[in-house]
């Protein structure tokens, strides 16, 4: 078995887990989470997490990058799992940073592949699935701060085309305050 130990290679300026025997390094990066707001009319569909983090809270669709798929097929598989629906990208709402967990949030607007007859239900992942018009979110009751600024870049942006995406608010650039926190 190979034996990593902690060093700084030649020409780079952190610390890394380097093979002792043969040099190789053990890069750790960042996470990618692809997700989607998806709208029906003015409502957004929420999904009440059924697993930890955050067991109970309301998310978007939205989960971890698998290998062999781009950003909008992990956001649309993620729809698939999570609230078992088929959906239409519309455009790239946001685009955040956090740091403190090593994650990037990517999350699209999107729409129900049939808008006259929207299907969706509580995937595995989920207790239960429900559309919310924007004065009935149950704020207090989000997983995620990222969840939060993805509804309100919703708000701001409008029914019209999107501009450029979203990103980390002001009072957070790096993505370091927990859940429940300003």
């Amino acid at each position: 078995m190979p034996r990593f130990v902690t060093a700084t290679p030649e020409g780079d300026t952190r610390t890394r887990q380097i093979c002792a025997d043969c040099g190789h390094i053990a890069y750790e990066n960042p996470k990618i989470v692809a997700g989607a707001l998806i709208l029906s009319g003015d409502r957004v569909l929420l999904c009440r997490r059924a697993i930890e983090p955050r067991l109970g809270f309301w998310t978007l669709p939205a989960g971890y990058m698998e290998l062999g798929e781009t950003v909008e097929e992990a956001a649309r598989r993620e729809a698939a799992e999570e609230a078992e629906a088929d959906i239409v990208l519309e455009g790239m709402l946001a685009l955040f940073s956090i740091a403190r967990i090593g994650q990037v949030h990517i999350l699209y607007r999107a729409r129900f592949a049939d808008p006259a007859a929207p299907h969706f239900a509580a995937g595995h992942e989920t207790l239960e699935a429900a559309l919310f018009p924007y004065d009935r979110i149950p704020w207090s009751d989000l997983a995620f701060p990222t969840i939060t600024w993805a509804l309100r870049a919703w708000h701001a942006a409008g029914p019209g085309p999107l501009g450029p995406p979203a990103t980390n608010p002001p009072e957070d650039p790096r993505g370091v305050h927990r859940a429940g926190r300003p």
